[in-house]
């Protein structure tokens, strides 16, 4: 069940920093929640392999931390490359090249 609340936590974090942060238009609604979400359980599931409880508090500290910059990272530099991909494939098109 903690693995569930740990999950949401995860993808409620993706969610934030993908209306929080610039370049909303250039990624999915999803994208930064998903990936926010599988870090959480993946965090999760390793921190309970080594011997964390749902009870310890560090668990939860240490879980949604490594999810909320997992989720900010992914978001940030799918921005980045979206936006260098699009430079690239404009700079084509204006060449005369075929996409």
């Amino acid at each position: 069940m903690e693995l569930l609340f740990a999950a949401l936590g995860g993808a409620l974090l993706g969610f934030i920093f993908h209306y929080a942060l610039p370049g909303q238009e250039t990624r999915g609604v999803l994208w930064s929640a998903a990936f926010g979400t599988c870090a959480a359980i993946v965090v999760w599931e390793a921190l309970v392999w080594a011997g964390m409880g749902p009870g310890d508090g560090w668990i939860w500290v240490i879980d949604l931390v490594v999810a909320a910059l997992a989720a900010a990272g992914i978001t940030r530099l799918s921005t980045v490359r979206r936006r260098a991909a699009d430079r690239e494939l404009l700079e084509r098109l204006f060449k005369g090249e075929a996409a």
